[in-house]
């Protein structure tokens, strides 16, 4: 995978790319379809794209395969012209990218998956910063909710969200890490068969991050989010996990040269063999009876994917 991040941030490492130029990476071949859209926010516009890829037996082929969801979230790409250059927090594209590039490589040669895969992300060279603890962020010039709206689908029966975490005084470790599956406002235990294929495309023990009720509620309740790591589960049934792209140290996700081709590579691999996996039937990131015997118990936690009940 590591040709295919290559391309990728050298593709995406430039101040005018625009949606409509990644898309036409992957027009012309059969089984795959790529869609960008702008939108236009308060402090600039940001390109959204969607790129499906059909598979054997997926529901775009009327069959009843899983769809896997993979989203490349961050607030922009870079910041020109006050930074020059892919920023930290462009991660989440280019892994998403990365994926993309290496599913429609496999698809020329014919070497399909079994069920559809659906990668969403956006692309914005110009998005502003804004001031976080202990780092500066990235900021975007859309809000949260279009995001979700552009890039959680229906379609998609399990999301892999993709995102830089590296600003932040709690992970300590360079490489990437998997959050516990997070669905309808419940986080769940962390999935066996997703610590299984980590495991097997690292070669390395299983590396997992902690996330808080606060986390995976949406943003603009004013409680501190690690970041919008799981936004994308305030919008969807489907179980989330997220995918952080971690350094030792914190660093800002609007900070330059902080992006690294062998963590890309090695998340983007073990992205692509949960692809491979669930549609498989292989790959489960949630045990079903369980979370039916959760809300029996417990009731819905739905509550926690809106905005709240206020208090006066």
């Amino acid at each position: 995978m590591l040709k295919q991040v290559i391309e990728a941030m050298d593709f995406l490492d430039n101040p005018t790319i625009t949606g409509k130029d990644i898309i036409a990476l992957f027009g012309q071949t059969s089984g795959v379809s790529a869609i960008t859209k702008r939108i236009q926010g308060d402090e600039g516009y940001t390109d959204f794209i969607k790129i499906i890829f059909s598979g054997t037996t997926g529901k775009q082929a009327g069959g009843i395969t899983p769809t896997l969801g993979i989203i490349g979230r961050l607030g922009g790409i870079a910041a020109y012209p006050s930074r020059v250059g892919l920023v930290s927090d462009a991660d989440g594209a280019i892994g998403a990218i990365t994926v993309a590039l290496k599913i429609l490589e496999m698809t020329k040669r014919g070497n399909n998956l079994p069920g559809d895969v659906i990668i969403t992300t956006h692309i914005c060279p110009n998005a502003p910063t804004e001031h976080h603890e202990p780092v500066d962020f990235m900021g975007s010039p859309v809000d949260m909710e279009t995001m979700n709206k552009h890039e959680v689908s229906s379609e998609m029966d399990a999301i892999i969200s993709i995102d830089a975490t590296k600003g932040n005084n709690i992970i300590n470790h360079r490489g990437f890490a998997i959050s516990p599956t997070v669905k309808e406002g419940y986080i769940l235990r962390i999935a066996d068969d997703l610590m299984r294929i980590m495991t097997m495309t690292t070669g390395k023990l299983p590396v997992t991050f902690p996330i808080t009720m606060q986390d995976i509620t949406p943003y603009g309740n004013d409680v501190y989010h690690i970041n919008s790591i799981l936004q994308p589960a305030t919008a969807t049934i489907a179980p989330v996990i997220g995918l952080a792209l971690t350094a030792e140290s914190a660093v800002p996700g609007c900070g330059t040269g902080a992006n690294h081709e062998i963590d890309l590579a090695e998340a983007a691999r073990f992205v692509l063999e949960v692809a491979k996996e669930f549609g498989s039937g292989k790959c489960h990131f949630y045990d079903k009876d369980e979370f039916s015997h959760l809300e029996n118990l417990y009731g819905k936690m739905t509550v926690l994917q809106t905005m709240g009940r206020e208090t006066y």
